[in-house]
């Protein structure tokens, strides 16, 4: 659909062939993109690997965004096998349990700053290590949901953290818009993901989101494989700081 030849990208967020990740993984494969892929842990790899070699991804390795020292070694393999990176695709978002099941009101100190280090402020660190291996543009994404914008039920924290995480990517587009580097945050639709699978609640929200939908329909990770790669390709040379919603429509609806 759109021409990625030529262009590398690392994905970060594959658990399974479920994740929203691994449907824009393969749209940028799809497009003659190069990938490097990561994996949360020893645990996750068996279930991501094979994953990995579907896409042909010429680097592989472990990234525990916690830990700075596995952070660091990803952009310095990258650096080292490549010598710059196109874009980048952060996908990936926690919330100790206690704290995501209960009262925004009631969350702990230490389980919402976790939640905003994983799920926010990685992809602020990662964007400070891409942009040395952007120096001729490139483009960051992550993933957002509607419950930044409003109160969407038994989300809790995840919201205000999400809403931090848009907010950051339009300050990212702006500071590094000058180098050529765009930045924007997708917002899907559910979609029956792992993470999602914590949400108290979840299916009945997708069952909501399909019948409220102007299309009628859920969206899946293809769809929002699609609109990733259009927006890391040269098509989309001229857009930056949104943050672009594929719901069937769900956004736009009071």
């Amino acid at each position: 659909m759109f021409d990625l030849k030529g262009k590398r990208g690392l994905v970060v967020g594959i658990a399974n062939d479920k994740s929203i990740a691994w449907g824009c993984a393969k749209a940028f494969r799809a497009a003659g993109a190069e990938l490097a892929v990561t994996w949360l842990n020893a645990k996750a790899e068996p279930h991501v690997r094979p994953l990995a070699e579907q896409l042909n991804a010429s680097v592989t390795l472990p990234l525990d965004v916690e830990d700075d020292t596995q952070m660091g070694a990803v952009f310095a393999t990258l650096r080292e096998r490549w010598g710059h990176l196109d874009f980048l695709l952060h996908s990936i978002a926690f919330a100790p349990k206690d704290d995501l099941h209960g009262r925004v009101t009631d969350s702990s100190r230490t389980g919402f700053a976790r939640a905003m280090d994983i799920s926010c402020h990685s992809f602020v660190r990662m964007a400070h290590l891409a942009e040395p291996l952007m120096s001729d543009g490139g483009c960051l994404l992550t993933m957002s949901y509607q419950g930044a914008d409003e109160v969407i039920a038994n989300y809790g924290i995840m919201g205000p953290v999400k809403a931090a995480l848009q907010s950051a990517s339009r300050y990212l587009a702006a500071e590094l818009g000058p180098k050529g580097i765009r930045v924007h945050a997708v917002s899907p639709g559910p979609l029956a993901t792992r993470a999602a699978s914590g949400i108290k609640g979840f299916d009945g929200l997708m069952e909501s989101a399909a019948q409220r939908a102007p299309l009628h329909r859920l969206v899946n990770i293809d769809d929002v494989g699609a609109l990733c790669a259009f927006l890391v390709s040269d098509g989309a040379r001229s857009l930056t700081g949104g943050t672009l919603h594929v719901d069937g429509g769900v956004n736009i609806l009071g």
